[in-house]
């Protein structure tokens, strides 16, 4: 079954490239949606801009399958006399690898402004005498767009409150990984959207309601999952994230478990995911030569399954994560077998999924 051909990897690198941070997904749902709807029923979003594309929407058993869309980003805080920009995070974004990077601020009134995250060079950082070298931490990050004072920040259209993402963009490296900023998780929106059109190409008829859900917020507390969970109360979730490739240097194994890039799609057991679901999903994962691995969280996963699972009188859920390399950097990376592995391990579990199936443990 092929999965990625050259259309599929070109919407891929468009959705991307489509800046969504959180609280502002609307440009990259859009584009989403536009890909999706061939596939689906019926479409439909909710106040803080989630999307959902639905096949059956009638049908009373409804299984959500889910991907967040929003990225990490920066929020203009403060306009210093001398005309640099200081900042706040908006999600997780890491001060680390702010400095030297190009930014995009987004503008009320003149659409996009460049700038550059600054930092002292070298050359000062090291003076004979100074103790210590001074580190990237968020209240020393500044931005620098080449206005001379405050006065000329305000003229170009800054002003506190505009979102600042990266412009850097989707790339194929080594001829089978993909690389880029926001695959944490345009991934998973991707990756559903693929579930939509096999399902359609194959001819499958599902018996229960697929609700296709691309959710926001995600990066500040899963605000978008926990939204639209009590919108559809759906019986079933399959939640898709990425999680962290271990493999490359400065990672503890022993704490952040085994996990690699190329060695298929994992599958997570936690307090929220449902074991039931999750044998279930293992068993696709056999039956149809899906390698898989496998990790354990010891409270919570950190994604949407905890919204999902937890919402209402209770949604048997799971989580199948991608493996990613240098996760809330810009040059985030993932396998291109591990993303088609991942979406036909989707599908096969959304096909093998009984109507009015409960999961419940004790019967």
């Amino acid at each position: 079954m092929q999965i990625i051909d050259e259309k599929t990897e070109k919407f891929l690198g468009e959705y991307i490239n489509t800046p969504s941070p959180t609280g502002f997904e609307s440009r990259g749902l859009k584009l989403w949606l536009d890909y999706v709807k061939p596939y689906a029923d019926t479409v439909f979003t909710d106040t803080y801009g989630t999307a959902v594309a639905v096949i059956n929407p009638d049908a009373p058993y409804k299984v959500a399958i889910e991907g967040h869309a929003d990225e990490i980003s920066w929020f203009v805080n403060y306009i210093s006399p001398e005309g640099l920009i200081y900042v706040v995070r908006n999600g997780g974004s890491d001060h680390i690898a702010a400095p030297s990077k190009v930014v995009n601020i987004h503008t009320e009134k003149n659409g996009i402004v460049k700038g550059v995250f600054g930092w002292p060079a070298i050359h000062t950082r090291l003076r004979a005498g100074i103790a210590k070298e001074e580190t990237p931490k968020v209240d020393k990050l500044f931005i620098d767009i080449g206005a001379d004072d405050k006065a000329g920040v305000e003229k170009a259209g800054v002003q506190v409150g505009d979102v600042i993402t990266y412009p850097d963009e989707f790339f194929v490296l080594g001829g089978d990984k993909y690389v880029g900023r926001a695959l944490d998780n345009r991934m998973g929106g991707f990756m559903i959207a693929q579930v939509a059109r096999l399902l359609r190409e194959n001819g499958k008829e599902l018996p229960f309601g697929l609700y296709l859900v691309n959710a926001v917020q995600e990066e500040v507390g899963m605000n978008g999952a926990k939204m639209i969970s009590r919108t559809i109360c759906p019986d079933v979730a399959i939640v898709t994230d990425v999680t962290h490739d271990t493999s490359t240097p400065m990672i503890d194994v022993k704490a952040e478990g085994d996990i690699k890039c190329g060695l298929g799609p994992v599958v997570s057991r936690a307090p929220s995911v449902q074991n039931n679901l999750r044998a279930l999903i293992l068993e696709q994962a056999r039956a149809n030569g899906i390698p898989y691995q496998l990790c354990a969280h010891s409270s919570t996963t950190g994604t949407d399954t905890d919204a999902f699972a937890f919402s209402g009188r209770g949604i048997a859920s799971a989580l199948i994560s991608l493996p990613l390399r240098y996760m809330h950097t810009t040059v985030e990376m993932v396998s291109r077998k591990d993303v088609e592995n991942t979406i036909r391990l989707i599908y096969h579990s959304v096909l093998s999924i009984p109507l009015g199936e409960d999961f419940r443990y004790l019967k």
